[in-house]
């Protein structure tokens, strides 16, 4: 049987700093230009120099087929290229080079709100969607009911969706594209916006699209998800297909790939681990991970232990706009927590150049147990100059946390808290 969806050698070059071909201008834009002009003149006369233009490859030589039916889950961590692979095969972007061949009805849910005109009514953007989608009026007044109750916005129907919350739009956004008979239904990660309840309602919804014989591409960072309701996936690493099988090998490889990249031990040179994307130069030298009375951090760090991560590198220019990043995600690649320097309450703005050492101080680390890595960026002038992503593992161990002999045993982190029992009113009667 022929596929239903063709790949063939898909790459994607984006160029950094750089705008894509002209573009008319609205009265804002135009004003923000200006300033941005404004800015650029005062630069050239000796404050911060402008950031080199760079580029990069989201995507280098991808190719694998579909067939009518398949549903398959694309993973990877942040910046592999999943996002824009769906947008290529939307056709919301074009590819450097490469092909597409399409051969059915193509639904996408790629970003809140994607597809919908902000001045219309929910009501009004069914339509407009079911029309983008080839739908005619009698098929999309046909489903015009269960669409309605699967997003709960029938108190809204009549509002124009740009006063829509984010929930609100991709509950409308999910149910016009799963309920409008796409030959093919791709979505994105934007099913993270809504609730717990709506994520397993859609999950529902995408097995039913599946079991009825249309095609389903899939990213997420839900593995479960993925293993569940997924008959093969993809694993993507820098832009590259890495791996093409059943789900569970899938991701096994992808888990796998995330233990060997990252660093460890307590001192760890930056130029050797994890996975580097440089838009400025390679600035991050090394980071030391420190425990208590400033002692190197031994094989773990128990729950609640206090932790110190100093980040050494180096400023080429004078400049006072510099952050330094922390991001910590599990070992599916989820983001559990954010450190950054610009939530510094006390941050001292005075320029700096040459080597630095900023030092993040967490006094208590209460992940849950389990294996983290670590992520580590440099922003200049708000702009990500140097990152690498898997730069260390960090392994946080069991401990008696609550002080009560018993160890937190699910969850993603713990919380100090107190429970009070009181005889209730009705039985002292």
């Amino acid at each position: 049987m022929k596929p239903i969806l063709e790949i063939r050698g898909i790459s994607k070059q984006y160029k950094l700093g750089v705008r894509r071909g002209p573009k008319m201008d609205n009265v804002r834009e135009l004003l923000e230009r200006s300033l941005a002009a404004a800015v650029k003149r005062k630069q050239k006369q000796g404050d911060d120099p402008p950031l080199p233009v760079g580029s990069f490859w989201a995507l280098k030589d991808v190719s694998f087929n579909v067939s009518q039916g398949d549903v398959i889950g694309i993973i990877g961590r942040n910046g592999a290229g999943k996002s824009t692979l769906l947008k290529i095969l939307s056709r919301i972007t074009s590819p450097t080079s490469g092909e597409v061949r399409v051969m059915g009805r193509m639904a996408s849910l790629l970003e809140v709100g994607t597809g919908f005109h902000p001045e219309l009514t929910g009501r009004e953007n069914i339509f407009l969607n079911g029309a983008i989608l080839g739908m005619r009026k009698t098929e999309i007044t046909r489903r015009f009911d269960e669409i309605v109750a699967f997003a709960e916005i029938d108190r809204f129907l009549d509002t124009a969706v740009k006063h829509y919350s984010s929930g609100m739009y991709v509950r409308l956004a999910f149910a016009v594209a799963a309920h409008l008979d796409p030959e093919i239904l791709i979505v994105d990660e934007v099913l993270a916006v809504g609730d717990l309840a709506f994520q397993k309602k859609c999950l529902g919804k995408m097995g039913e699209v599946s079991r009825s014989g249309r095609t389903v591409l899939f990213v997420s960072h839900n593995m479960a998800a993925v293993e569940n309701l997924c008959s093969r996936a993809v694993v993507l690493h820098q832009g590259t297909l890495e791996f093409d099988g059943i789900p569970k090998d899938a991701i096994q490889h992808y888990l796998n790939t995330l233990s060997s990249q990252a660093g460890k031990g307590n001192a760890i040179d930056l130029d050797r681990v994890g996975t580097r994307r440089v838009v400025v130069a390679p600035l991050l030298k090394r980071m030391e991970f420190m425990t208590d009375r400033d002692q190197p951090l031994p094989e773990g760090i128990p729950i609640g232990g206090r932790l110190k991560i100093r980040v050494h590198f180096d400023l080429p220019n004078p400049t006072d706009t510099f952050n330094v990043g922390l991001g910590f995600d599990n070992i599916y690649g989820q983001r559990i927590f954010t450190a950054h320097s610009t939530f510094e309450p006390e941050r001292v703005l005075t320029p700096h150049v040459g080597p630095q050492v900023y030092t993040c101080e967490i006094p208590s680390f209460t992940l849950m147990p389990g294996e983290y890595s670590v992520k580590v960026w440099l922003d200049l002038k708000s702009v990500q100059a140097d990152a690498i992503e898997d730069a260390a593992k960090i392994t946080v161990l069991e401990s008696d946390f609550y002080g009560t002999g018993k160890v937190p045993w699910n969850g993603t982190f713990v919380l100090g808290h107190r429970w009070y029992l009181q005889q209730a009113a009705d039985a002292q009667r």
